[in-house]
């Protein structure tokens, strides 16, 4: 079961060592949540209510004794992932797969193995993308986070009876270290109307509102922060 009213809730938090999956695992601690946060790579920082499991979420054989172990939980988001560009003729597969795997098979995975112990009032946030649309040099990464679209409505329309919302937060460019990655140096980001590109604390906090109560009525959408670049 999970938490009851005015017990501590707890959420599962992917990529939790950098990025926006950081900045949404500081936010939730700030509200008050206990997180487990799932990262490949060592976190750095430390709180009494956060635990951080290393972990490779394409790794199914391992993240099951994982999932075990955590047990309960009110909330998943899921911001692990990553980008690789290229345009169509120079596509690699093995980017395009392991995007796949990372964005849209690892969501499945946790979300499927996480279902069974969270009780209605629980939370399901996948980190999107504006590139959802469609990008240039981005058809890999671009086909991947439409696929969580799809896949959160449905998700979104299965659980609606039992009180589970599912959205997608789809941020456009972010100012996170993945910004500045060498595998997109071929395609440096543009600054949004605004002036400036989003913050992962934005990020973080449209998530955080998403696994409160008062978002309960808002499931199977999509929504875009961009800074006015979808305009």
């Amino acid at each position: 079961m999970t938490a009851k009213a005015g017990e501590q809730r707890h959420a599962v938090v992917t990529g939790a060592s950098s990025g926006i999956g950081e900045a949404i695992v500081q936010r939730l601690l700030e509200d008050g949540w206990r997180v487990t946060g799932l990262c490949r790579t060592p976190a750095t920082h430390q709180a009494e209510r956060l635990t951080i499991v290393p972990v490779d979420v394409t790794d199914f054989a391992a993240l099951g004794p994982v999932v075990d172990a955590i047990g309960a939980c009110d909330a998943f988001v899921h911001a692990a992932g990553f980008m690789r560009t290229a345009p169509l003729g120079e596509l690699a597969a093995e980017d395009g797969a392991a995007m796949w795997r990372i964005h849209v098979d690892a969501a499945a995975y946790l979300a499927n193995a996480l279902l069974p112990n969270m009780a209605a009032g629980g939370r399901i946030v996948l980190v999107g993308s504006r590139t959802a649309n469609g990008a240039v040099t981005r058809s890999q990464y671009a086909a991947t986070k439409a696929a969580l679209v799809g896949m959160a409505r449905s998700w979104a329309a299965e659980l609606a009876p039992r009180g589970i919302t599912v959205n997608v937060v789809a941020p456009g460019a972010t100012d996170t270290p993945l910004l500045s990655h060498p595998a997109r140096a071929g395609t440096p980001p543009k600054l949004p109307p605004i002036g400036r590109f989003v913050k992962p604390s934005e990020v973080a906090a449209l998530t955080a509102f998403l696994l409160g109560a008062e978002a309960g009525a808002i499931t199977g959408q999509q929504i875009v922060m961009c800074g006015g670049a979808s305009l």
